[in-house]
């Protein structure tokens, strides 16, 4: 089924959880409409000035286009600062070659397209805090935290008699 969102029923709400500096608004038009895209995810955006869409990241397993639709907003990317004004499109291959954050350095808003593709998962990495953001469930891991994958499994054959002893 076709749905329509016209321009003149946007709602922008800031994102909850959001702290200062990062206070991206989003409209919820589309959630409202019951619109929930399986691979194609989109929200139209609305940076106001001084704040950033959110932290410096890059994404493992999505791609994501920004579309200015209108004001104008700094770039950062890996190959440094840019401005994108409106009517501009941004592609964001995934990996960290795709690795960007907006910020807002003008007096008027700028509202953009967010498209990006979802396959049920995604991992962002964020490298300015060394994160690691796991999509959908909300999880975020330090980097630098990494462990073998048999970290913890020495003592198996303990665990497999713990259980069989239970049991009985």
């Amino acid at each position: 089924m076709a749905t329509v969102i016209k321009s003149e029923e946007r709602e922008f709400q800031e994102n909850p959880g959001r702290i200062d500096h990062f206070r991206l608004l989003t409209d919820v038009t589309r959630s409202n409409k019951g619109i929930n895209p399986d691979n194609l995810n989109f929200d139209i955006r609305q940076l106001n000035p001084g704040e950033y869409c959110s932290a410096y990241h890059f994404h493992r397993y999505a791609e994501e286009l920004f579309v200015i639709m209108s004001g104008s907003a700094t770039l950062r990317t890996p190959k440094g600062l840019e401005i994108v004004n409106a009517g501009d499109l941004a592609f964001f291959e995934k990996g960290e070659t795709g690795a960007h954050q907006l910020y807002n350095h003008t007096e008027e808003p700028c509202v953009y397209l967010d498209i990006r593709t979802f396959i049920s998962y995604d991992i962002c990495e964020y490298p300015d805090s060394n994160k690691i953001y796991l999509v959908p469930s909300g999880e975020i891991f330090n980097k630098d935290n990494k462990m073998d994958y048999f970290d913890g499994e020495k003592n198996i054959k303990d665990k497999w008699e713990e259980i069989k002893n239970s049991k009985e």
